[in-house]
């Protein structure tokens, strides 16, 4: 009786390598399924020794993947666990590898989009503008550092748990009802960061003044009495409504920069 099938950290850490590479080949058909068939190529190698098996599993990982990168590699912990039931379980449904990767690429990718996305990117590039802006050379180094420590430290730690937890981890998140947790924790977090940089990063006054009888009316400084950053809030909700109607952000972008060069030439900004 041969010995049962094992993944080692040999082929973990080639899967953690190769993980960097998924975005490599995205295409509009099936996406980022080129990449995860990359690096799942050390565990089919290993699993399995015939060549029609590898194939089978090979095209199995070629399937439509779509997810963010961060969070990938506790999608290929899982499959690389289920990969090796299957070359060690004759009777297990390999159909059911796809199946968990299909279920897990879209709750997961809501995570890690509101968590990079939307929270460690911003917050990394808040801290590093503001010390950019200030002439500081740190600044940019100072982004790269803090978004990149929580995104491989998640790279590392997913593809060990997803690897340990195997089959059982969807079912167990669900079971614990920690997606919830977590998607309502990063949302929150997420809203007061930009709510925090619209107040303090986005400069946008007005020098309009008034002579009335004789008395100077500053029109910025009845604005900050009526509501501090008043102008900041008013053009953030104006873009934001624009991005509701689905205008593109590359016309937004240069509508900006038309319309503040303009409103800066007539004197209103």
């Amino acid at each position: 009786m041969s010995s049962p099938k094992k993944i080692t950290k040999k082929e973990l850490r080639q899967v953690f390598w190769r993980s960097f590479a998924l975005q490599g080949a995205f295409n509009y058909e099936r996406m980022q399924n080129l990449g995860y068939a990359y690096a799942m190529i050390p565990v089919i190698k290993k699993l399995y020794d015939k060549h029609d098996d590898q194939v089978k599993a090979l095209n199995r990982h070629l399937e439509i993947f779509n997810t963010t990168p961060a969070v990938s590699t506790t999608i290929m912990g899982i499959s690389a666990a289920m990969e090796e039931q299957n070359a060690n379980d004759s009777n297990f449904d390999s159909n059911s590898i796809n199946a968990v990767k299909a279920s897990l690429m879209g709750p997961l990718a809501g995570i890690g989009d509101s968590l990079f996305w939307g929270t460690f990117r911003i917050i990394a590039a808040g801290i590093g503008v503001s010390l950019a802006t200030q002439g500081n050379i740190f600044g940019p180094i100072l982004f790269l550092i803090l978004f990149n420590i929580p995104h491989l430290f998640l790279r590392i730690a997913g593809l060990k748990l997803g690897y340990r937890v195997g089959v059982n981890s969807l079912e167990r998140i669900q079971k614990e009802g920690l997606m919830e947790k977590i998607m309502a924790m990063t949302t929150t977090v997420g809203l007061m960061v930009v709510g925090g940089m619209v107040a303090t990063m986005l400069k946008l006054t007005t020098p309009l003044e008034f002579d009335i009888n004789g008395a100077k009316v500053v029109l910025q400084d009845i604005l900050d009495q009526i509501l501090p950053n008043m102008l900041p809030l008013i053009a953030t909700f104006v873009i934001y409504g624009l991005m509701k109607r689905k205008v593109s952000i590359t016309k937004l972008t240069l509508g900006i920069i038309v319309v503040g060069i303009l409103l800066h030439w007539i004197g209103l900004l």
